[in-house]
């Protein structure tokens, strides 16, 4: 999708806002001489910002209003390194609330749902996003934030929740929960709206069959608002983002250049009205592609597909470039395989090792499964792993995120 004349005015005003507030990405811009752009030419010659760049800019270089116009900050969720602080005005928490209200509404959620919310609050973007979304729709907000399963799943019952907000690792351990007290019946729950990681169709297909619901995927990143600048529809023919609040680019990791529409790159953000802390061609590492055409939902905002990983999730591994995702289409083949595993590399009398670790039920024979999976993977991607099956329920589960991949060969 090209920038539009809108969207290119819309650039030289953060890039003016920038330059004059003399913000970390506006020094970047005045020592490169970019005062503004003219043509969609011109804005693929601007420079890309990063995670690190964010970082350097710690704790307030990225601030773009002036300090009396700032009313909030959020940090990135990162383990490593500084945290990214991003300022927010009132107008960009209002702007993220209208994003994310439109993000419920494309899930066909109303003022009548009771929404249920377990992601966490504080400096994270993921549980207040969800909340003032929800608040601007009207609906009765129940901000539960992440942990403590017998509680949620008390107030679930007790408060008829209709909507569940979640991870998916959340979604699925509850899921569990669920069906390990018998409680189906007293759970209320019609959908759920997933985020803040990569998940798989067996993972969603579980999900949906074990509580019953319609599933959305959500997108965002704290860099960039948050939670909420994407959704998909009740067709889940990818997700429709906001493009008069962002511009969404897709380029090849390798050459940096954009890629056409419907091919897979790396998503390249561009806030178009973001006051506190602007961002030009902001590249999340994120992997997916733009989907030409309309949507059956006749909904007109662009479609991003889902996200199919990231670019720094690869593993080198005896000479071979290997993505979790490739994997986890592996492990699909196998009916009988749940939809947790997990991968760990070590380092074992000079080489390398890969075992996956897989879950099924105890119908199966163990070896003759193992055996299997690890043909599969050889033909596949090229090298034998080691592959480990355990019973259902042994891996473990998360109230955040899962951790899928385990590289132990730099501890």
């Amino acid at each position: 999708m090209q920038i539009t004349d809108l969207q290119i005015q819309q650039v030289n005003s953060q890039i003016k806002a920038l330059v004059m507030a003399g913000s970390f990405y506006g020094k970047k811009l005045k020592e490169a001489g970019i005062s503004g752009i003219s043509s969609p030419e011109d804005f693929e010659s601007l420079p890309f910002s990063e995670k690190n760049d964010l970082r350097e800019a710690y704790p307030l270089g990225l601030m773009t209003a002036p300090e009396e116009k700032i009313v909030r900050i959020h940090s990135s969720s990162g383990t490593t390194g500084l945290p990214v602080i991003i300022p927010y005005t009132a107008k960009d928490v209002e702007d993220w609330a209208v994003m994310f209200r439109r993000c419920y509404e494309t899930a066909g959620i109303t003022n009548m749902d009771r929404i249920h919310i377990t992601p966490g609050y504080g400096l994270w973007t993921a549980g207040i996003g969800f909340q003032n979304g929800a608040e601007m729709l009207g609906a009765m907000t129940i901000p539960m934030g992440p942990g403590n399963t017998d509680k949620q799943l008390q107030m679930m019952m007790d408060m008829k929740s209709t909507v569940l907000c979640s991870t998916s690792s959340y979604a699925l351990l509850l899921a569990e929960e669920i069906a390990k007290r018998g409680i189906k019946d007293k759970i209320h729950l019609k959908k759920g709206v997933i985020g803040s990681e990569r998940w798989g169709e067996k993972m969603r297909q579980r999900i949906s069959d074990e509580l019953g619901i319609e599933l959305y995927d959500i997108y965002g990143l704290t860099e960039i608002y948050g939670p909420g600048i994407g959704i998909s529809c009740k067709y889940d023919v990818g997700m429709h983002y906001w493009d008069d609040y962002i511009y969404i680019e897709i380029i090849d990791p390798e050459t940096l250049k954009p890629v056409p529409d419907g091919e897979l790159g790396e998503i390249v953000i561009t806030t178009l009205v973001k006051e506190g802390a602007p961002l030009i061609r902001y590249r999340t590492h994120d992997l997916s592609r733009i989907i030409p055409g309309s949507c059956p939902c006749k909904n007109t905002f662009p479609r991003l597909d889902i996200i199919m990983g990231r670019t720094d999730d690869m593993i080198k591994i005896k000479g071979v470039n290997v993505f979790p995702s490739q994997i986890e289409e592996v492990l699909r083949e196998f009916p009988e395989v749940s939809s947790e595993y997990q991968i760990r590399i070590s380092h074992l009398d000079g080489r390398d090792t890969l075992r996956i670790y897989v879950e099924t039920n105890g119908t199966v024979d163990f070896m003759d499964l193992s055996r299997r999976i690890a043909g599969l993977v050889k033909s596949r991607i090229g090298f034998t792993p080691l592959v480990k099956v355990v019973e259902l329920g042994v891996l473990p589960r998360s109230e955040k995120k899962s951790k899928r991949v385990i590289d132990e060969r730099y501890n």
